[in-house]
């Protein structure tokens, strides 16, 4: 199922790759007032220690144009400009150093303008995402087909022709609905369609934790068919969670790793432990090593370390003390007490052990 995302073609957003087969990145974008650039600037900056890979501000009027240079020389992630209808923002846009814009070519007041900003940003090599939206299709569209998924290709498909018929050709697509079976649709229906990289997310989503299991069920089916190529997961909250989020939904599906994976029990009457604290101490003592492993915290014998035989390490829990096992093969027994000191250093050592064997090779 990877072919397909293989197809797409390669765009650059700054010095993070798009399509062609690169890793799926991350975005986010920012909920400050774009005009006030400090605020906005500690914003991106939270979000890139937090693992966000692309960042979007929207850009409503001149004032918020204006801060863009000072916003995108202190980024230290490509920064995208998020414009609507004005093609003279789209311009200012990329002359302040924009990575990438998120303009609809038909909403910029006709073809001299549509070839006035694909011209500016291939000469400045900054890609344009094409972002249909459900909820504001075209009037005909919406006579022909509903706010179906198949007004949204039709939709993006004029877009993408226009910027087709000037030349400009690095393009990117979204197709978002605010519901998980017409976004996932749209997305199945474009991908065969279309050779360009898809930005990938349900629109609207919600607060958490709804808007999480929205999001995670839409990208989730999207990207387990090898379609997609950037994702954002769009919540009402905190734009951290939308980070942390969507590298949780890459690694469930193990195209990406950020670290070590915990795998515990959901506990049940037969746990004599402190198996949630016990899982939520580890996650925190190792969420500074970058190397992928699997750490499991299983709550009895029943299911550790059988049912966790493929972690890397992990602890069966008893009671007052832990099973310590590697590759599903039981090491020792400490006191629970110690198991949490036990299982970190572990992890550190395989870890240290892992970068070894990669500096020898």
């Amino acid at each position: 199922m990877a072919e397909i995302r293989d197809l797409t073609r390669r765009v650059y957003v700054g010095s993070v790759p798009v399509g062609g087969g690169a890793e799926v990145s991350v975005q986010s974008m920012t909920k400050t007032d774009t005009r006030d650039s400090e605020a906005t600037l500690e914003q991106i900056r939270a979000l890139a220690r937090a693992g966000c890979e692309i960042v979007r501000v929207a850009v409503p009027d001149e004032e918020a144009a204006s801060v863009l240079p000072r916003i995108c020389a202190g980024s230290s992630i490509p920064v995208v400009a998020d414009i609507h209808f004005n093609y003279k923002l789209a311009l200012l846009a990329i002359e302040a150093g924009v990575a990438k814009l998120r303009i609809n070519p038909g909403n910029i007041g006709g073809p001299a303008h549509v070839r006035e900003v694909a011209a500016c940003a291939e000469a400045h090599g900054v890609p344009i995402r094409i972002g249909v939206n459900a909820g504001s299709l075209e009037r005909d569209l919406l006579e022909k087909h509903g706010r179906g998924p198949e007004a949204m290709v039709e939709s993006a498909m004029r877009h993408v022709a226009m910027l087709e018929r000037v030349g400009f050709q690095s393009i990117v697509i979204s197709l978002k609905a605010s519901d998980v079976r017409r976004t996932v649709e749209a997305y199945r229906l474009i991908a065969s369609r279309a050779p360009y990289p898809l930005h990938v997310g349900v629109t609207e989503a919600g607060p958490p934790p709804g808007g999480l299991v929205k999001s995670a069920t839409g990208i989730g089916i999207i990207l387990a068919a090898g379609i997609g190529d950037t994702i954002r997961v769009s919540l009402t909250g905190d734009p951290l969670a939308e980070v942390t989020a969507g590298k949780q939904i890459l690694e469930s599906l193990e195209l990406r790793s950020y670290g070590p994976i915990i795998v515990s029990c959901p506990t049940c009457g037969r746990c004599r432990s402190d198996v949630i604290g016990i899982a939520r101490e580890i996650a925190e003592a190792v969420s500074d090593i970058k190397w992928p492993l699997t750490i499991a915290v299983m709550g009895c014998e029943v299911n550790g370390p059988g049912e966790a035989s493929d972690a890397d390490l992990g602890v069966a829990c008893g009671n007052g003390v832990g099973l310590l096992f590697a590759g599903g093969r039981p090491v020792r027994k400490v006191p629970e007490s110690q198991i949490i000191a036990a299982i970190t250093e572990a992890a550190r050592e395989a870890a240290r052990g892992a970068a070894r064997e990669r500096a020898q090779e």
